[in-house]
């Protein structure tokens, strides 16, 4: 394929989840990457929302980019089928080569790993090491508890309302994507989004 019109970052989980709601975001997610021109920049495995939309976005005609620690490599079963497969040493490589490779990023439904990932990101866009767009798609009301906590923690004095406006949510895929890709400055895809999904 031609070069990616833009390139995102998605953090979900090794798993599915109990509610399929959470599986079909991935895929649609993923066909909205690959149907837009897109690469998508993800941990590597085959497991999962993980391993879906990787699938996705690469039946729908995008570029995968896996990154994947070599401990990780059996646990999480590498997709061989990457465009590119990155094998690296440890986790914090691994972070910071997806971060390097992508134009904003993405967070769907996961456990620990997709959490950390997404703060990690957060906190590198208010500490000024990046001015990447940042998502979170909330499915299914997944996300309701954590953002009604960063909220109470705004309103408690330990954060700012300017470092929770860093965040975009929302429950909407594709005006979410939408927006990462345009605040990113990305070059505009022809593809009406309702033609899409």
């Amino acid at each position: 394929m031609a070069e990616p019109h833009f390139s995102l970052a998605v953090y979900c989980g090794s798993r599915l989840g109990e509610d399929p709601r959470f599986a079909e975001a991935a895929r649609l997610v993923g066909h909205w990457i690959g149907s837009h021109g897109g690469q998508l920049v993800y941990g590597g495995g085959c497991s999962g929302m993980m391993g879906t939309v990787a699938d996705a976005t690469q039946a729908a005609g995008g570029r995968v980019v896996g990154v994947i620690p070599e401990s990780l490599v059996a646990k999480e079963h590498a997709r061989q089928a990457c465009d590119e497969l990155h094998i690296v040493q440890t986790m914090h490589e691994r972070k910071a080569l997806m971060a390097e490779r992508s134009d904003a990023f993405l967070a769907l439904p996961g456990g620990i790993g997709t959490f950390e990932e997404l703060f990690e990101v957060w906190t590198w866009h208010q500490l000024g090491y990046h001015h990447k767009p940042i998502g979170l798609l909330n499915v299914a009301g997944y996300y309701d508890g954590l953002l009604a906590f960063i909220q109470h923690s705004v309103q408690q004095g330990f954060m700012g309302s300017w470092q929770l406006g860093l965040l975009q949510s929302g429950t909407d895929g594709p005006a979410l994507l939408r927006d990462l890709v345009q605040a990113a400055g990305c070059r505009a895809v022809g593809v009406p989004l309702e033609a899409v999904l």
